[in-house]
């Protein structure tokens, strides 16, 4: 009996890349205009929820070497390496809902999400 086992590289792939709306690229710009220092936003992924995974949102001083770069009108999105299987082709969009103005993901990996809109499942 001949077993193969196959390690996953993420550097292996040809990624879609994820995609910022014109809404969501003003806001990285604003946000990065109003911090010295900060060249873009790192969106990457966590285990939380009861869903499985939730995003995570930083400033970025500094890119990681490990970080793809994502750009839409001077706007700069870093994603790690790492999180491409679970958020490849998401789109990002900043959106106002009532009083509140947020970030939004419209990602076609998301299989699942819980109630509350915390977490996704791949």
């Amino acid at each position: 009996m001949d077993m193969h086992s196959e390690t996953f590289n993420p550097e292996d792939f040809a990624w879609q890349g994820l995609t910022l709306t014109p809404a969501a690229a003003v806001h990285i710009c604003e946000l990065v205009a109003k911090q010295p220092g900060m060249v873009g936003v790192r969106l990457g992924v966590k285990q939380t929820g009861c869903a499985g995974f939730g995003y995570v949102l930083d400033s970025v001083s500094e890119p990681d070497k490990d970080d793809l770069l994502f750009e839409h009108d001077g706007a700069k999105l870093y994603v790690p390496l790492q999180a491409m299987p679970f958020i490849d082709g998401t789109e990002v969009d900043f959106v106002r809902e009532g009083l509140n103005q947020i970030f939004k993901f419209h990602n076609p990996k998301a299989q699942n999400e819980c109630g509350c809109g915390e977490s996704f499942g791949v």
